[in-house]
This record gives C-alpha cells, sequence and structure tokens, in this order.
C-alpha cells in the first residue's frame, strides 16, 4: 500500500486533540492531515498528485482548517498510521485505470484497450510525454489532422530541437502560419493544454494496432540484406518493374558489405574491427573478387591501422580461394555487426545521398 493510499482511507479509532476547549474525536480526514503535516516537516516527498482531485481537495482544506495537536495526539496518530501500514498483506489497484496500470505489459494491448474504452478510462500518465515520443512522420500526420491554434499548443510542448525538425517536414504557408499562432498562446490556460493533449492521445489510441513495427520498406531492406547478391538484384529488378517508387525506397534501406564504402563514416571502421573476430575480416577480404566487394575492403583496411590492414591482407592471401557462399557468410556478419553498433546508437550510417549532396 502505498502512503497517499493509506492516507486516502484511514481507519481505526480516534485519538483526542489537546485544545483550549478541551479534547476532541480526531476525524479520519483530520488524521490524514496530521499524518501529510508531519512528513512534510520531516522532507519527505508525499504524492498527493495520485489521489482523487476531490480527496486533494479535502485533504487541502483539512490542512488549511486545523491549527496544532499536542505531541500525545501526534505520536498516537502516527502510531496508528504506521501498524495500519504493517497489518497491509497485500493492497490492489482500486480501480480499472490502476488494474490496467498493474498490468500493462502483462496483457494483450488488444485487451487493455477494449477495457479502457469500455470503461471510459484514459490512458494513465502525462498525454503530452507519450506525444513527444512520437516519431516525425506521426507527429507531421497527427498534426496534418488539427486546427492551426491546436498545432500551435502542440510545437510549443515539443522539445525544441524535435518541434523544429517538425515544422521542417510543413508545408511552408501552414509553417508559418502555426509559428505566429505560437506568438497567440501566452492566455491559454494550463486546464485546456492538458485536454488538448488528452485529445491527441485518445487520437493515438483509437488507431488500429499494427501487427509490424517496422515499415514495409524497412523489412524488405532487412530481408534483402542477408540474401544473396542474385537474388536480391532478381528481386530488385521485379520491384522495378512493378513499383519504381517502392524499389528506389528498398534500394537505400538495403545495406550490404559492398555498401561500405558510401554508408560507413571511416572513423567508425576500428570500431568494427574491434567487434568482428580477425577469421571473419580474413575470410571476407578473400572473398572480394568483384569490383564493389574489393573497394569495400579497400575502404576498410585504408582506415584502420596499418599493421592490422597488412597482417590482415597477408592472411587473406595465404588463405587463397574461398568458396562464394564461405565469403558472403563472412561479409554478412561483418555487415550485421554494423548494423548492432547502429541500433545500439554507437555509430551512425549516412544516408546514401550524402555525397552527392556534398557534391552540389
Amino acid at each position: 500500500m502505498t502512503k497517499a493510499s493509506a492516507l486516502a482511507a484511514l481507519p481505526g479509532p480516534s485519538f483526542p486533540q489537546a485544545t483550549g476547549s478541551g479534547p476532541l474525536q480526531l476525524s479520519r480526514r483530520a488524521k490524514a492531515a496530521i499524518i501529510v503535516q508531519f512528513i512534510l516537516n520531516e522532507g519527505a516527498d508525499v504524492p498527493l498528485s495520485s489521489l482523487p482531485e476531490a480527496l486533494q481537495t479535502q485533504l487541502t482544506q483539512q490542512l488549511g482548517a486545523m491549527r496544532y495537536v499536542d505531541r500525545k495526539t501526534l505520536n498516537a496518530v502516527v502510531q496508528e498510521f504506521a501498524d495500519e501500514l504493517d497489518s497491509v498483506g497485500l493492497s490492489f489497484p482500486g480501480d480499472i485505470a490502476g488494474a490496467l496500470s498493474a498490468l500493462d505489459g502483462k496483457i494483450s494491448p488488444q485487451t487493455a484497450r477494449r477495457l479502457r474504452k469500455e470503461a471510459g478510462v484514459r490512458q494513465v500518465g502525462d498525454p503530452w510525454a507519450r506525444i513527444a515520443a512520437l516519431d516525425l512522420p506521426t507527429l507531421e500526420r497527427l498534426i496534418a489532422s488539427e486546427s492551426i491554434e491546436v498545432a500551435a499548443v502542440m510545437m510549443s510542448k515539443l522539445d525544441v530541437t524535435k518541434a523544429a525538425a517538425l515544422l521542417g517536414r510543413l508545408p511552408g504557408e501552414k509553417a508559418r502560419r502555426i509559428t505566429y499562432a505560437v506568438s497567440l498562446t501566452a492566455r491559454v490556460t494550463p486546464e485546456a493544454v492538458d485536454r488538448i493533449g488528452l485529445s491527441l492521445a485518445s487520437q493515438i489510441e483509437a488507431e488500429p494496432p499494427k501487427a509490424f513495427a517496422a515499415a514495409p520498406v524497412d523489412r524488405v531492406g532487412a530481408i534483402l540484406n542477408y540474401s544473396n547478391a542474385a537474388i536480391r538484384d532478381d528481386v530488385l529488378t521485379g520491384l522495378e518493374e512493378t513499383d519504381q517508387d517502392f524499389a528506389d525506397a528498398v534500394r537505400r534501406a538495403i545495406f550490404t558489405f559492398a555498401n561500405i564504402p558510401q554508408r560507413l563514416n571511416p572513423v567508425d571502421v576500428p570500431k568494427i574491427t574491434r567487434d568482428v573476430e580477425a577469421a571473419v575480416l580474413v575470410t571476407a577480404i578473400a572473398a572480394a573478387t568483384t569490383d564493389e566487394t574489393r573497394k569495400a575492403v579497400d575502404f576498410l583496411t585504408e582506415n584502420m591501422s596499418k599493421r592490422m590492414a597488412t597482417s590482415l591482407r597477408e592472411e587473406a592471401a595465404e588463405r587463397g580461394k574461398v568458396k562464394a557462399k564461405v565469403g558472403e557468410e563472412a561479409m554478412n556478419a561483418i555487415v550485421a555487426a554494423i548494423r548492432d553498433l547502429v541500433a545500439s546508437g554507437e555509430i551512425t550510417l549516412r544516408e546514401p545521398d550524402e555525397d552527392e549532396e556534398d557534391g552540389d
């Protein structure tokens, strides 16, 4: 049981309060006020915001109405509170909202969404924190369906960096109108901001669940990353005949051994050689027989220590010819190591067209 829930319903006998007119029987509300004041005086945090608003109001009014209690009364109330906490064997959330929070991640999202809708319970937590965690494409779709005034409030609640990135994705005229509307938000009340946040969050909850977390382009790209070159080229050719735009997007999503010179930053090569076994690097170097794979090998060896590069090339020369399948497995292992570093945030790949843009 939390402090706040115990304060909300403190049972047990009443204790006398010493006042100028004699002892009085304390109500549960008065006892709760005494405990809260005692905890605050001790410098501890009291999570009163988790209580229903009506109880917060009653407690505040009770604190304002009381003056003092004697030490004997204080000790008795604190002892009762401590005994009540010690006697609790198991506590439950107390409502459907608390139950859904306790079971978050334990029951399916579909079940949680249905129960929340049937009970009329809003998603707990700050709606703006959930909105701020959305990716830019989702935020762009969300803001496109809202009025300029709501969009201005939304922009004001986002992190500055994210708001700037989102603004850059909007049409010029709409971006200017939203920017001007931000200047008119000085008189917007906290209640209005909260209602807007809840409304936007409810739209997010209303969206049907997605079976796949990644976009189709990313899923196809990931599959082709680990396909052999012949199959990959054949699939891309077929996609180009069916949907050129989708095929172009898939090509940008693909990252293979041959793409290393265009996508990997030279300063990140030592991190790759740290995570990939030398035997794998030797096999990949020995298997590089095409112009593209040789360029990838040259890129890697030119950006590692000269001693390591010389050693790897000498071992690869001694290794001789490598079976195509074995060589491709070694190259895929290097690609997998690079992707793991990207996923962990240790390195960042360059976009396929960055070099072209820099050269313009």
